[in-house]
C-alpha cells in the first residue's frame, strides 16, 4: 500500500471507532446518567491513552506557561464539547448528531478568518453558507425555535469548532500525546465532579463490557488518528472523514432502528457536500502557495 492508502484506511477506521463509541455510550445511555458513564469510560480510555502516549515517548511535561495555557484552554472546550455531543447523542437519532458535526471544517475555516483573518475566497464562504443551511434542515427549528437536542449538538459544534482552532494556535513543541491525554483526564475530572450530583446507578456485567469497549473504540479512534498524521498527505486523507457519517447511518439503523427522513439525508448531503468543496479548495489554494 502507498503512504496515501495507508492513511486513508487509518483515518477510516478512526472514524468507525469514534462513532462505534458513540453507539454504544448511547446504548447504555438508556440506564446510566451520563456523569457516571463519563467517568467509568474515562478512567479506562485515560489509562490506555497514557501507556499509548508513553509507549510513542510523546508524554511530555516539561513546556512552556503558554503551552499549558494553550492546552488547558483546549480541555476546557473538550470537556464542554464532551459534555453537549453526547447529551445530544442520547435525545437525537445518531445519524443526526453525526451529520450536524459534518459541519466542522466549515465552522472551522469560517472562525478561522474571523479570528485570524485567514483568508476566505467567494467560492469557500458560499460553499460555508450552503453547508450552514444543510445544517438547518437537519435540525430543523420549529415555531418554537430549536429542540433541545438540536441546541446542544450546536453547542457542542461551537465547542470543537473553539477547541480545533485553538489547536492551530498550540505551540509546536508540544506533543499531540500529550494534549490528547489532558483531554481525555479533563473529561474525566468533569465527570467525576459532575457524578456527586447524581445517584449512581447499578452497574451490570454487560453495561460495564460495553462502557469498555467504549473506551477501547476511543483509544482506538486516537491511536489511529495520531498514525493519520504520520503518513499521506493530509489533504488526500481528510475527506474520509465523512465516511463516519455513513458508519452513523448504519449503526443508527442496524442497533436503534433509526432512518433520517428525506429532508435530513439532503441536508446531511448538502453539509458533507460543501465540506468536501472546502477541503478541496484548500487543497488548491496550498499547492498554489507552494508553487
Amino acid at each position: 500500500m502507498t503512504a496515501n492508502q495507508t492513511g486513508a484506511l487509518l483515518m477510516c477506521v478512526s472514524m468507525a471507532a469514534f462513532t462505534f463509541n458513540d453507539a454504544l455510550v448511547k446504548l447504555v445511555g438508556a440506564s446510566l446518567p451520563l456523569p457516571q458513564i463519563l467517568t467509568i469510560r474515562g478512567l479506562a480510555a485515560s489509562f490506555l491513552i497514557y501507556l499509548l502516549a508513553r509507549n510513542l515517548g510523546s508524554l511530555r511535561m516539561r513546556l512552556s506557561r503558554r503551552a499549558w495555557a494553550m492546552i488547558a484552554l483546549r480541555s476546557l472546550c473538550e470537556v464542554g464539547a464532551t459534555y453537549l455531543f453526547l447529551t445530544a447523542l442520547l435525545r437525537m437519532p445518531i445519524a443526526n448528531i453525526t451529520a450536524v458535526l459534518q459541519v466542522l471544517p466549515l465552522s472551522v475555516t469560517l472562525g478561522a478568518a474571523l479570528l485570524f483573518s485567514d483568508p476566505v475566497g467567494w467560492r469557500r464562504m458560499a460553499a460555508i453558507v450552503a453547508g450552514f443551511c444543510g445544517m438547518l434542515l437537519i435540525v430543523r427549528p420549529g415555531p418554537d425555535g430549536f429542540s433541545d437536542g438540536a441546541l446542544f449538538a450546536l453547542g457542542a459544534v461551537a465547542f470543537v469548532t473553539a477547541r480545533d482552532l485553538v489547536t492551530r494556535r498550540m505551540p509546536p513543541e508540544v506533543p499531540s500525546m500529550t494534549v490528547t491525554f489532558s483531554a481525555s483526564l479533563s473529561v474525566l475530572a468533569f465527570g467525576a465532579i459532575s457524578s456527586v450530583t447524581v445517584d449512581w446507578q447499578p452497574v451490570s456485567g454487560d453495561q460495564l463490557l460495553v462502557l469498555m469497549v467504549a473506551a477501547f473504540f476511543i483509544f482506538g479512534g486516537y491511536l489511529c488518528s495520531v498514525m493519520t498524521m504520520r503518513v499521506g498527505e493530509i489533504a488526500v486523507i481528510a475527506p474520509l472523514r465523512y465516511t463516519g457519517l455513513l458508519w452513523a447511518l448504519l449503526l443508527g439503523w442496524a442497533v436503534f432502528g433509526e432512518w433520517p427522513d428525506t429532508v435530513t439525508m439532503t441536508g446531511a448531503g448538502i453539509v458533507a457536500a460543501a465540506g468536501l468543496f472546502t477541503l478541496y479548495r484548500d487543497r488548491r489554494i496550498a499547492r498554489r502557495r507552494a508553487a
